[in-house]
């Protein structure tokens, strides 16, 4: 005998029919109400914020906030942040499966070969201020990619997907560091053969002409690791942009580009700018109690800690913790003022009973704003690491929605509370 259907009535206190509407499983997390049925009966649901609807369908990335999991395609972030490294968790999102090894060999060689940029975008960063946030500077230069690269547009061919998705995540380190040197006034630079991703990134970041320049394996390695860290996130607010622009049929660069653009928000990828500018204004490892006491009496506001989605532990944070320690042994600031003001920070918080009943846990933009900081990098580029980052997680997400037949272009609905109708008045009668 067949299961009978999960359905949810919906019943009115009007005397109008009751609804039955569908509830659908999915593999992990809760279940959810199909309301597409409902706008049948003349009305619709109200969600601002959509904290209570599912957008749509996604096998890629799973969240528990309450349990403090994070899965990419099944597989627990902390397995992967330790044993795989950026382009390998590249191809899982991408493909739904961990690579081969030959398949893991030819994926690193195609995105590798494919980091150049077309000489005339070169023209692009000489048209901006010097002075331009590196992340203007992104949104324009990957919006103008869709005018060099003509023969990956058509969104409906999936190999034309495939070549895009390449060069997206391929191009965006470049892309970002050449913004970097732009704004500080370095000559361009070039990826060099022989390095990994994370390498390529630093050596074009500080490489300069006069000497040569030795990538620390330590501090590559502890970049990897916040490229994987921040690769998906679900259908966070970037995210979903990235879904609604594609569901007009847009082209994938400017798709990654209002992505791009959704990130550069403070309350989105400038949490951990936000760390850096905190310790800047407590000064000094003295200062540190008065400020906690201030936090506690919502003088001031603690960032980096807690998070909007998980409400345990962020899965990401511990991974970031141990590697914020390898980073500072390795180039021995352990003492050095700054990243000591945040170690006491770190331990009032997990000490504290104020802050551990609130599970005020430092996240992962703690951490990785200090990794960040001990590299070298300026805090103007902390989110344009995170969007080259999350780049391979938005065009996983167009991909699997172009390639959705139940795809709609979306159309958010609204409830109107403006002016009823009424006729237009001569302005010599109005009063």
């Amino acid at each position: 005998m067949a299961d009978t259907p999960n359905t949810v009535t919906l019943s009115y206190n009007n005397g109008q029919s009751s609804i039955e509407l569908p509830v659908l499983k999915g593999t992990l997390g809760p279940d959810v109400v199909d309301i597409r049925a409902f706008g049948k009966t003349g009305m619709f649901t109200h969600d601002p914020g959509f904290l209570s609807t599912s957008s749509c369908e996604s096998k890629i990335t799973f969240i528990d906030g309450d349990l403090g999991q994070l899965y990419y395609r099944g597989y627990p972030i902390e397995q992967l942040a330790e044993k795989s490294d950026y382009l390998e968790v590249c191809y899982l999102l991408l493909n739904g499966e961990l690579p081969t090894a030959e398949q893991k060999k030819n994926f690193d060689y195609t995105v590798m070969r494919h980091n150049m940029l077309h000489d005339q975008i070169h023209n692009f960063f000489r048209g901006f201020r010097r002075d331009a946030h590196p992340m203007a500077v992104m949104v324009g230069v990957v919006g103008a990619l869709s005018a060099f690269y003509h023969d990956s547009l058509d969104i409906n061919d999936p190999r034309h997907r495939e070549v895009a998705a390449f060069r997206l995540v391929a191009k965006l380190p470049t892309i970002a560091a050449q913004a970097y040197r732009y704004n500080r006034g370095l000559p361009l630079s070039y990826p060099k053969a022989g390095l990994t991703y994370a390498e390529n990134f630093l050596y074009m970041m500080f490489s300069t002409p006069v000497e040569e320049y030795k990538v620390n394996p330590i501090t590559a390695r502890a970049l990897d690791r916040i490229f994987t860290l921040h690769a998906d996130h679900e259908q966070n607010a970037s995210t979903s942009t990235v879904r609604l622009s594609g569901s007009s049929g847009a082209n994938p660069f400017a798709c990654i580009a209002a992505g791009i653009a959704c990130l550069w928000g403070p309350s989105h990828g400038g949490a951990n700018e936000a760390v850096l500018k905190m310790l800047d204004e407590i000064g000094d490892v003295a200062n540190v109690a008065d400020f906690m006491q201030g936090v506690k009496d919502k003088r001031y506001k603690l960032m980096g800690f807690g998070h909007r989605v998980y409400k345990n532990m962020d899965p990401r944070a511990a991974i970031m913790k141990q590697t914020c320690d390898e980073v500072l042994n390795e180039l021995g600031l352990h003492n050095d003022p700054k990243f000591k003001l945040a170690m006491a920070l770190e331990k009032i918080a997990l000490e504290d009973p104020y802050f551990i009943e609130r599970k005020l846990y430092p996240n992962v933009d703690f951490y990785s704003g200090i990794v960040l900081s001990a590299i070298g990098i300026p805090v103007s580029m902390f989110t344009p690491i995170f969007a080259l980052a999350r780049t391979v997680g938005w065009i996983s997400h167009w991909s699997e929605m172009i390639a959705d037949p139940a795809m709609k272009i979306g159309r958010p609905r609204q409830l109107y509370t403006g002016a009823p109708r009424r006729d237009y008045v001569e302005i010599a009668n109005r009063k």
